[in-house]
């Protein structure tokens, strides 16, 4: 039987059918061990660890054969709880095996320290977005008796008087005494600028609010 008469008798063909029907099944076979040996399509999803504490952390990862693992500490936020999860990688929802090392950051436990800016001498409007810049609030703001008005004069916290390159606690209020623009001067500091015109003429002006 010549070869060309030979690939197209039933018996060829019959072969050839086996043939491909054991590739299909040895493929098949194949295929479902390896998915089997890697659970391909047994994915857990990453639950969200927003605001829980680490025994809560472990004990929620540890019921879906989960790893995890602290990286670091953010700055303290005051809308999460102390040494809760802030962040989250993978973030929740994502798909993930079994074993997956979730990375983790915490919120600090309290605010960090920072300096407190050398506010003397400079005015109110200089003196807010300054603080703010650091992370500090402005507190109480009180007037005395100064010509320079708005202008900072002492820094307080807490009743205690600050000097600029302190450090509080950020988020701290810090209170100001400021100049109201008015001096006060008694007989004998007036008797004293007596013969200085332009002086006198001066105290007057700031007496009448002129």
């Amino acid at each position: 039987m010549s070869f060309r008469k030979y690939i197209t008798s039933k018996v060829f063909l019959a072969q050839l059918l086996a043939a491909l029907t054991i590739v299909a099944v040895v493929a098949f076979l194949f295929f479902h061990w390896i998915t089997f040996v890697t659970h391909h399509g047994d994915e857990i999803t990453v639950p969200n660890l927003s605001k829980l504490n680490e025994d809560q952390i472990e004990e929620k990862l540890d019921a879906l054969n989960l790893d995890y693992k602290i990286i670091d500490t953010v700055d303290y936020k005051q809308d999460y709880p102390k040494l809760s999860a802030v962040q989250q990688e993978p973030t929740a929802g994502s798909k993930v095996k079994a074993g997956r090392t979730i990375y983790i950051k915490i919120n600090a436990d309290t605010y960090k320290k920072v300096q407190v800016p050398d506010l003397v001498d400079k005015t109110y409007r200089q003196a807010v977005p300054t603080l703010k810049a650091v992370g500090l609030e402005v507190g109480e703001i009180k007037y005395i008796p100064h010509m320079g008005k708005d202008m900072v004069l002492e820094i307080w916290m807490n009743g205690k008087k600050l000097k600029g390159g302190e450090k509080v606690l950020k988020a701290s209020k810090i209170d100001l005494v400021l100049g109201d623009g008015k001096v006060v001067f008694n007989e004998k500091e007036i008797d004293s600028l007596v013969g200085d015109q332009p002086a006198i003429e001066q105290i007057d002006t700031l007496k009448n609010g002129q």
